[in-house]
């Protein structure tokens, strides 16, 4: 996944509502591009009907946009391949894992 401008470490600053973790270190962000001045994200869920929805999404718009140049982002919402914990990374299973839950 070829980032640039720290965008991806931008999105580390947006957390799960519902578990002590960021988007990026759950595994929720599949892709991510800059063209000029607009980002396009590829963002999945870890379940279908997720009450977080629009939380999140207002939140991954909002970060990106702070970010110099971004004056526009696209969100897509990708359901294949679907979400697992093996999308968990190191640093997120230890957070998690901090927290008392099972991964």
């Amino acid at each position: 996944m070829p980032i640039t401008d720290g965008l991806l470490d931008a999105l580390k600053d947006v957390q799960d509502p519902e578990m002590p973790i960021n988007i990026v270190d759950l595994g929720l962000v599949y892709d991510l591009r800059r063209e000029g001045s607009r980002v396009d994200v590829d963002l999945t869920f870890t379940a279908m009907g997720c009450p977080a929805y629009d939380f999140l999404l207002s939140d991954v718009r909002e970060r990106l946009l702070r970010e110099p140049g971004i004056e526009d982002v696209l969100i897509r919402i990708v359901w294949d391949p679907p979400w697992t914990a093996e999308r968990l990374t190191e640093d997120g299973r230890e957070a998690l894992q901090m927290w008392g839950l099972a991964v």
